[in-house]
């Protein structure tokens, strides 16, 4: 594998982490919850009245901020190689993964480990093997969008 660093964009990459972080850090600080967006997204679908407004809130800001940002800036053209099943069916996957490990990449891979929480340091390499083992396999085993 090699890095084209000539179009790494490393203070792009920085200055995204650490808003990240800095809102991961401040939703936990002023709500007392982790910003696990599986989480939040089950928790309205259970839909208590005294959660909804909040996680419709920053559901939306999930939704709303791409687009704020695509009327200031271009957005990126990321070309995506596979059939509209193929993501229906990585998507099912991914959702069963998250009920199945208790959370998802947010919830475990930002706030868990920045807690130390020995679950979610596990649920991380967990949720990194499997990723780095599927595109391996897909790849180079199975020979697609090599």
């Amino acid at each position: 594998m090699m890095i084209d660093w000539q179009h790494f964009t490393w203070p792009a990459a920085l200055l995204g982490g650490l808003l990240i972080g800095i809102a991961a850090a401040a939703f936990m600080l002023l709500n007392g919850r982790v910003a696990g967006i599986s989480g939040i997204l089950g928790g309205l679908l259970r839909w208590q009245a005294q959660d909804r407004a909040w996680r419709v809130a920053f559901l939306m800001g999930l939704v709303l901020a791409p687009l704020l940002y695509s009327s200031a800036r271009q957005m990126p053209d990321i070309p995506i190689g596979a059939s509209y099943p193929l993501l229906l069916v990585a998507g099912m996957l991914v959702g069963f993964g998250t009920r199945l490990g208790n959370g998802c990449t947010s919830g475990h891979g930002i706030c868990g480990v920045a807690r130390g929480s020995l679950r979610s340091w596990v649920a991380t390499g967990v949720f990194m093997g499997v990723g780095i083992v599927t595109v391996y396999v897909v790849r180079h085993g199975l020979g697609y969008w090599a």
